[in-house]
């Protein structure tokens, strides 16, 4: 790992990060004029120059995808020698890949990315303890706010692959997931890469959520969950290739595609291989 010293000032200095002086309730006593900096129309200020040089820097990459998955997946591990393979075909296939940055699943994605000669983003996140950058990223970006970096993930994104990790990674999935139930972006695909790893939480959504209404059938479709290497690049591509998510704008425009909107906007992979457990 590469440090990164411009992002782990807080940590150095044994000082809160800007996330958690920025969510924390502010004190009722006025702050004296001296300290600005430590206020919220400052913050503001800050999230906005995030916003301004995380723009800047990936406005001129081309079709991208998020790889997602455990800063603590070892590289002896399955999932890293299948996350080098997918990263480097959606490479070889024109893709930038995009992780955040940090060991894991975040290296092998961009390992790949770097085997197959395509750019290699990292976006980086300011956490409590020191922060370091894996050495196969090309573009490595600072965030010191967790919602400006998940903007940059989801506006050059064309997919989501999501490999075995944490809250952190259930964070990025169950976003992605509740961004395209509403339509807030375009309907990209959302794969979930090992099957033995998502089956519980994949069946527990369908037996519980979906038998309860929390969500709809349709909902189901959204998550493509694989072992296949081959199925899960070729999800990415077919999509980006046949713009699957144009169906669903035109059924939300045109009330007479009858059904809920969104519903002719399934691409034709997307439910074959929803459930890791089969059906009883």
């Amino acid at each position: 790992m590469v440090p990164n010293p411009t992002l782990n000032r807080s940590a150095r200095a044994g000082r809160k990060t800007e996330d958690e002086q920025l969510l924390n309730r502010p004190e009722l006593a006025r702050p004296a004029a001296a300290d600005f900096t430590q206020t919220d129309p400052w913050r503001v200020l800050r999230i906005m120059g995030e916003f301004v040089a995380g723009f800047d820097a990936l406005a001129h990459v081309d079709a991208a995808v998020a790889i997602f998955g455990s800063a603590r997946t070892r590289r002896d591990d399955p999932d890293y020698a299948a996350c080098v393979e997918l990263a480097r075909r959606l490479g070889e296939r024109g893709f930038a890949i995009i992780t955040g940055g940090g060991p894991g699943i975040m290296e092998a994605a961009n390992r790949g990315a770097i085997e197959a000669k395509a750019v290699s983003i990292g976006c980086n996140i300011e956490l409590p303890h020191e922060q370091a950058v894996n050495p196969f990223v090309q573009i490595p970006i600072n965030f010191r706010y967790f919602f400006v970096r998940k903007t940059m993930f989801v506006k050059y994104a064309e997919a989501f692959v999501i490999f075995p990790g944490g809250f952190g990674t259930l964070d990025e999935l169950f976003e992605a997931l509740t961004l395209v139930q509403t339509g807030k972006v375009q309907n990209f695909p959302i794969v979930l890469y090992n099957r033995r790893f998502w089956s519980g939480m994949v069946e527990w959504i369908k037996e519980t959520m979906l038998a309860e209404g929390k969500i709809s059938p349709d909902d189901m479709k959204l998550m493509v969950v694989t072992d296949s290497i081959e199925e899960a690049c070729q999800t990415i591509v077919d999509c980006y290739e046949r713009r699957c998510w144009e169906p669903r704008q035109r059924a939300a425009a045109d009330p007479m595609t009858g059904g809920p909107p969104g519903a002719a906007a399934r691409p034709e992979h997307a439910g074959e291989h929803t459930d890791a457990v089969p059906e009883q």
